[in-house]
């Protein structure tokens, strides 16, 4: 029962601040293709655009997190389809990790970029920001249409993020990272929007499901079900989850918010999305679609930890690591429970914050020394002691350990599976959160109890090796948010209360 004092469900304000957030991001982008001869305002630019978008989306929270909603029709486009954006709270979680960790990206590819003497840097932060631009539309978007406009923008515009290098290797990534995510939308994913537009004639969310009342059969509303689940392809379910390890050949703060936070989370934004206001708890459990959902996304958890165990580059293993986490979120949401579905969402910023912290880390690593493997790194915790330190409380989040909010997410997930009399479910928590200290902890310990290995193939020797500063500073905010988190995450628990039906 919710709080006296809140707003009602119904209460729906007039607003022209979604709209906003998105072209603040286009106007940075434009601006940094305006001042690409002027390379520092030009990096101011992206800075100070991720700032005034983070204080929109804050300053819609106090009306979402007293139960109202933020809505803007601009115009229709076939009956019962709209172009419109509504903020709502789950809506609000993503836009906030998504604008908040802009900033601390927007400094980060700064001391990157210029580190590396990267080429095309006016490139790489125009699409950047049109990214952002895109997850902020699709976090507000009030409808599957909308939703998809920018779900399909956000595939197109880092597609030119990971081939940015140029480069043989780059290039095969990228296409596979095109032809996954665009193929899939463009077979399963349209043949769910047709036939959802058809049975249900509109596209609108709604609470409870759209399809609730819709009378179908329970074969046809699985196979519009799996649709969504293949052509939403952005939430890494095996089997479509190739597509993510190939685009680490992105460069690191590309691989940090669009493949932490920003492209994955949209992916599994739009299947919670699906489950709550397409389908509808009622739906999802009388057709059994929650509890196949379950077991799919746990085969996902335990097969992509155990890839994980078996990378050396140190990317790979992250990316892996977040093919698995992303399930959690699913896994959360799919077992239908109260408790389930708050720490489903609430893993949503938790990974987030660890995440990018770890590829951050792995960032930081390669500017300063140019090293990919893990078992290159021994020692380098000696020459990188804030980065390795972050690098180890990041560790801490994706294991769940108290203090960080991966532990807050993960007691909600297992007093949902235990609320679902779920067992199975449970032990596949527990057990993967064993997988995630197995491949995690031992790259902190080769980095600090190790000895260095003299290696002359490596183009640093150790006495040369040390923090960069533009890119370590934002890793080190990153992991103590991540630790914030862990003792403050009312902010987020509200706003997943606020999706519980």
């Amino acid at each position: 029962m919710k709080n006296m004092g809140r707003c009602s469900d119904l209460d729906v304000i007039f607003s022209y601040r979604p709209i906003l957030a998105i072209a603040v991001a286009l106007l940075a982008a434009l601006a940094v293709l305006a001042f690409r001869r002027r390379q520092s305002v030009r990096d101011a630019v992206s800075l100070l655009a991720a700032i005034l978008l983070f204080a929109i989306v804050i300053s819609m929270a106090p009306t979402i997190l007293q139960g109202g909603t933020l809505e803007l029709v601009l115009f229709p486009v076939l009956p019962g389809v709209e172009f419109a954006f509504r903020v709502d709270s789950l809506g609000m979680v993503f836009a906030t990790i998504s604008s908040g960790l802009w900033i601390t990206a927007a400094v980060y590819s700064v001391g990157y970029m210029r580190s590396l003497k990267e080429k095309n840097q006016t490139r790489f932060h125009a699409s950047f920001a049109v990214s952002l631009a895109a997850a902020i539309g699709g976090a507000f978007s009030a409808n599957l249409f909308t939703l998809v406009i920018f779900y399909e923008i956000l595939s197109l515009i880092t597609y030119p993020l990971v081939y940015h290098k140029e480069n043989k290797e780059s290039w095969l990534g990228s296409r596979r990272y095109l032809i996954y995510l665009m193929g899939a939308s463009k077979t399963f994913l349209l043949a769910g929007l047709a036939l959802t537009y058809q049975y249900a004639g509109t596209l609108e969310f709604k609470a409870g499901g759209l399809l609730d009342n819709a009378g179908l059969s329970s074969a046809l509303l699985t196979g519009i079900y799996f649709c969504y689940l293949a052509g939403f392809a952005k939430a890494a379910i095996m089997p479509f989850h190739a597509w993510l390890p190939a685009a680490m050949v992105a460069p690191t703060p590309v691989s940090a918010l669009l493949h932490a936070v920003a492209v994955v989370k949209m992916g599994v934004f739009c299947v919670l999305r699906v489950v709550f206001d397409v389908f509808g708890i009622r739906l999802m459990d009388l057709h059994g679609l929650g509890i196949a959902t379950a077991y799919l996304v746990s085969f996902t958890i335990l097969m992509a930890s155990i890839y994980a165990l078996t990378r050396d580059d140190l990317k790979a293993r992250l990316a892996y690591s977040t093919v698995s986490q992303l399930s959690y979120i699913i896994l959360g949401a799919v077992m239908l429970t109260p408790m389930s579905i708050i720490g489903g969402i609430i893993h949503m910023p938790a990974h987030a914050l660890s995440k990018i912290t770890l590829f951050f880390c792995a960032g930081s690593i390669y500017c300063a020394s140019r090293r990919k493997k893990i078992s290159d790194l021994s020692g380098i915790g000696r020459q990188l002691p804030w980065t390795m330190t972050a690098f180890f409380i990041g560790t801490l989040g994706m294991i769940g350990v108290p203090s960080t909010g991966g532990f807050i997410s993960k007691w909600y997930l297992v007093l949902g599976s235990v609320e679902a009399k779920e067992m199975v479910f449970l032990a596949v928590l527990l057990l993967s959160s064993i997988l995630n200290a197995a491949y995690f902890l031992p790259i902190t310990y080769i980095a600090f109890f190790r000895s260095t290995k003299a290696d002359t193939s490596h183009p640093f020797p150790d006495s040369e090796i040390k923090e960069i500063p533009m890119v370590t500073i934002p890793l080190v905010l990153t992991a103590l948010l991540s630790m914030v988190m862990g003792f403050f995450p009312d902010y987020f628990l509200t706003l997943a209360r606020g999706v519980v039906p």
